[in-house]
This record gives structure tokens, C-alpha cells and sequence, in this order.
């Protein structure tokens, strides 16, 4: 993939779009403000440190080989993170917690991009995530986005987490096109990077504006907000 210095693919379109999914279609970060839950204490915090735990502890599991589902694994961090905060909270609260990231909110410029791509027949669109089928059903389902995607990958099929090589095999596998004819999508930057690393042309959604950090696979082109992605092919 050629990328010239001002960030805008030249001469190349993608025959096909996966894309990640918490984070980058799905504000994980709105969950801690669900109704009925009434936690009181440091709510970003909470959030940003219980997305930080579950990462960590997929990254983990992937290298010990002790594959344990996505679900499980988000309520283990939330109530580490709780612990850690020493916010209070009851099974009942966690419970509800846990319902809302059953359905995170879609973001507005996810939707956007999707519609636009499907309209326009740009290819299949697909999520390869870590998240459970059951997670992904309900968070697609519950945002109206079943009609876009032709597959929704969970890495449940490999027993194993992004970024390793072999979730991201499954791209090229289940679309059955050429890795370096997906282009994906992904606002975590480790996740860009494990992509690159794979061979797939990369997109980072960088909606916070931070510094890439420099693990040798730097993403192909940046964009702040997703709805960016077809001014850049443009």
C-alpha cells in the first residue's frame, strides 16, 4: 500500500473492510453512565481502568494459553477495577454494568462510515473482535448494524486474543480475499500495530489525538473520527 506523506492512499482500494469493534465502533466508555447503576466515585477512571484490565489480562491469557470467553473476562476486570478504586459497588449494580456492555452505544460516525460503505458497495464489510459471539451479536444487533456486516469474527474461534497472528489469519480466511485487499479499521493502537505486523494495510482511528507508540509496525494512514476514512480513499 502506498501512502504518501500527507497521509492519503494512493491508487489503492480496498476490496474489503474489517474492522474492530470496542472502541472503534462501540463507546465502551458510556457503559460506567448507564441508567440505574448509581455508582458513586470516579467514573471515567473506573472506565478507563477496567478497559486497561481487560486488555491486559487477554494479553496475558494469550501468552499463558489459558483462553477464558471475552464475558468472563470483562466482569473479572470491572471488579478488580472496583477493588482498585475502592468504589462500592453490589452484584446488582455490577449486573447491570455488565448488561449495558452487552450493548455499548455505537458511535455516531461508525454509523455514518457504514451506511456510506454499504451504499456505495465498497465490498464486504466485516469485525474481527475479541469479543464472545453472543457479546457481538447483541452489541450489532442492539445498534441496528446487522444489515452491514457479511461476517462478524470473534476470536473465540481460535482460543487465543489480538494480536496474535492467528486472529488475525482469520480475515483473508473468512472473506476469502488476499490480506493486503482488507483494509483495517481500529482505534487501538497496539491493535494497529499487531495488524500491520500481519499485513494488512491499517487505519488508526485515533479519537484522543495520543502518540503512536513505536513497535515497528506503524499504521498506514491515521484519521481522528471514523467518518474520515472515505475522504482519505476519495
Amino acid at each position: 500500500m502506498n501512502v504518501p506523506p500527507d497521509g492519503k492512499p494512493s491508487h489503492w482500494t480496498p476490496k474489503a473492510f474489517l474492522f474492530d469493534a470496542y472502541g472503534t465502533l462501540f463507546d465502551v466508555h458510556a457503559v460506567v453512565h448507564c441508567d440505574g447503576v448509581n455508582l458513586v466515585g470516579d467514573l471515567p477512571g473506573l472506565s478507563q481502568l477496567w478497559r486497561r484490565k481487560q486488555i491486559e489480562s487477554t494479553w496475558l491469557r494469550a501468552l499463558m494459553e489459558r483462553y477464558e470467553d471475552f464475558w468472563h473476562i470483562t466482569e473479572a476486570a470491572l471488579r478488580s477495577a472496583l477493588r482498585e478504586l475502592s468504589i462500592p459497588a453490589s452484584d446488582g449494580q455490577i449486573d447491570r454494568l455488565m448488561a449495558a456492555y452487552l450493548c455499548p452505544p455505537a458511535f455516531a460516525d461508525a454509523k455514518s462510515l457504514l451506511g456510506l460503505l454499504h451504499i456505495a458497495a465498497q465490498g464486504p464489510l466485516a469485525i474481527l473482535s475479541n469479543g464472545s459471539p453472543p457479546m457481538l451479536e447483541a452489541a450489532v444487533r442492539g445498534n441496528g448494524l446487522e444489515w452491514y456486516f457479511t461476517e462478524i469474527i470473534s476470536v473465540d474461534r481460535v482460543k487465543t486474543y489480538k494480536p496474535s497472528p492467528r486472529v488475525y489469519a482469520l480475515g483473508p480466511q473468512l472473506l476469502n480475499l488476499p490480506v493486503e485487499d482488507i483494509l483495517f479499521v481500529t482505534s487501538n493502537s497496539w491493535d494497529a500495530a499487531g495488524a500491520k505486523a500481519f499485513g494488512y494495510p491499517v487505519c488508526w482511528c485515533n479519537r484522543s489525538g495520543i502518540e503512536m507508540e513505536d513497535w515497528g509496525f506503524a499504521p498506514d494512514f491515521t484519521v481522528r473520527g471514523l467518518g474520515r476514512i472515505a475522504e482519505k480513499l476519495a
